[in-house]
């Protein structure tokens, strides 16, 4: 059972103690800190505190197992599967979220980010279409592919990609997506092999929308004429609907994937034990 924040005097304490480096001293804080979330980003803003890069490289570091063992325990998927249940999607989104922030700096959660960035959307132009939040996000550049940093972790921790403003192709459809149904739009995400996109309605017709490329649209008809060489499974992508377990199942990989090539074992293990949990 987490004992929960340290109160200030004792958190003032830890601090002090942060570029202690007596193994006792060290082991000491970890294990207070590890009865925490993980996240002390609300505690430090109330008392004021601004450590150096180093120090808050450090103190993240000594809380991320706490994070981590926050993401497990609070981790719960319907045992149905997720269904259409969007709301849980984006829950549990938000947990990934909360696991990849570093817990010192002070953030909104991802709920609120969303709300913010769909208000945003929409005192631009009163009602909006899906092709409009379209322009406004990827267009404008508000949102661009992270091409810099396919393989970062943080492309899947949401709240960071509102703020930063660049993700993975998955990221980006998600925030299209979700945003979008704040805003009661029509968003279907495309599980296209090797690449995530969405699919919106027009008054032409339902468009390819690209987001990872500053949202950029294809027709489907130019699309499998440009290539000839797609196949049935590519072909089924585009008129399909991909479900929030699968899209939940698309982050879990990027993630897993990110992990092992940072050598971060111990990540890369629960979050296979997560995709575990999630059915298509």
């Amino acid at each position: 059972m987490k004992i929960g924040i340290p109160v200030e005097a004792e958190l003032r304490a830890l601090l002090r103690l942060l570029d202690d480096e007596t193994p006792a001293v060290r082991e000491r804080i970890a294990a207070r800190l590890a009865e925490t979330t993980g996240d002390l980003s609300e505690a430090l803003a109330e008392i004021g505190w601004s450590g150096s890069d180093h120090e808050q490289e450090l103190l993240s570091g000594i809380l991320h197992p706490a994070r981590r063992d926050t993401l497990y325990r609070e981790w719960c998927v319907p045992s149905g599967g997720l269904g259409d249940d969007w709301e849980t999607l984006e829950h549990l989104l938000r947990l990934l979220s909360d696991f990849l922030h570093d817990g010192v700096s002070l953030r909104q959660s991802l709920p609120d980010a969303l709300d913010l960035l769909a208000e945003e959307a929409e005192e631009q132009g009163g009602a909006l279409s899906e092709d409009d939040l379209r322009r406004y996000l990827f267009e404008s550049g508000r949102f661009r592919g992270n091409r810099e940093a396919y393989y970062d972790p943080r492309n899947s921790d949401l709240a960071y990609v509102i703020s930063e403003g660049a993700s993975n192709p998955i990221g980006l459809c998600l925030i299209y997506m979700l945003a979008g149904r704040r805003l009661d739009l029509d968003i279907a995400g495309v599980n296209f092999p090797g690449h995530f996109l969405c699919r919106i309605p027009t008054d032409d017709g339902p468009v390819i929308v690209d987001c990872f490329d500053g949202g950029r649209c294809h027709a489907i008809g130019d699309l499998m004429e440009q290539h000839p060489d797609l196949g049935p499974e590519q072909r089924a992508a585009l008129h399909g609907q991909a479900s929030p377990s699968l899209m939940l199942q698309r982050v879990l990989l990027n993630l897993a994937s990110a992990f092992a090539g940072l050598k971060r074992d111990e990540d890369a293990r629960l979050v296979a034990e997560l995709r575990e949990t999630v059915r298509r």
